[in-house]
């Protein structure tokens, strides 16, 4: 309980005067994967590390690897019944079901047109979100007919992250925030002021920039900076009203309190 009443008293804070979200300290845990992915209602986290994937839960342990395809550059698990992951270095996605066995396995190399995934993300059905380099599109791709549902318009400046549910697709790129709906149209284009990550939380966003978190509402781009314990954010996201942070050796819980 000291380490805890000590990080509570530690708040740094984004900038002087800022207008902030309450954000209290529940709990911290060491975990020692690197890359932590989701938490779900029922306690089950989602990690991976090299060419490894893991689910870690009430009923034990899971693991998935693919060692011809090397290191996992990107995972998601938004839906756990079909869990991607993006091999990056071979232009190779996975996608798993909740038992960790391989649904389907896509080589864009082998396809036509020729595609360069740089990010993607579960879309609805049997269908990702994925931003193509080569012909710097937003694509809608449905993965067991390989083939594309749609595309956007050409998209200028370099794409940062992609993140989406069923509805919509938000992409932040090194100039602009984008957001698409189902259907591919521009639902709303905004300057991009420095953020670098983006997750989806209820009717709100969560930006990083820099080691900060930010939440602003999707309709109006005020950001709030939440106010945090001094603590690297490695790896970060949102189960309910928790706020999960990973530093690279802990994950610390805290409960979000909208002011």
């Amino acid at each position: 309980m000291n380490a805890i009443k000590i990080i509570l008293f530690c708040f740094t804070w984004a900038c002087f005067g800022q207008e902030t979200m309450t954000a209290k300290l529940i709990s911290k845990h060491s975990y020692k994967h690197q890359n932590i992915i989701k938490v779900d209602n029922f306690g089950t986290t989602y990690s991976f590390q090299g060419n490894t994937f893991y689910t870690i839960g009430t009923k034990g342990k899971l693991e998935y690897s693919n060692v011809q395809l090397g290191t996992i550059t990107s995972a998601n698990a938004f839906n756990p019944l079909k869990i991607n992951l993006f091999y990056k270095d071979f232009n190779t996605l996975v996608i798993l079901d909740n038992r960790l066995s391989e649904i389907t396995k896509t080589d864009f190399n082998t396809l036509e047109p020729f595609r360069l995934p740089t990010h993607l993300t579960t879309a609805n059905d049997n269908r990702v979100w994925l931003f193509n380099d080569n012909t710097l599109q937003l694509e809608l791709f449905d993965y067991l007919n390989n083939k594309t549902i749609l595309n956007t318009f050409p998209i200028t400046g370099k794409p940062l992250d992609l993140k989406s549910n069923y509805n919509y697709c938000w992409l932040l790129t090194a100039t602009h925030f984008y957001i698409f709906n189902y259907f591919g149209s521009l639902i709303l284009k905004d300057v991009n002021s420095g953020f670098t990550e983006i997750l989806e939380y209820k009717d709100q966003l969560i930006l990083k920039r820099e080691n900060n978190l930010y939440v602003t509402k999707k309709s109006n781009f005020k950001t709030k900076v939440i106010a945090l314990p001094k603590l690297l954010i490695k790896q970060f996201f949102v189960v309910d009203e928790t706020l999960y942070i990973y530093d690279g050796n802990n994950t610390y819980q805290f409960q979000l309190i909208n002011d």
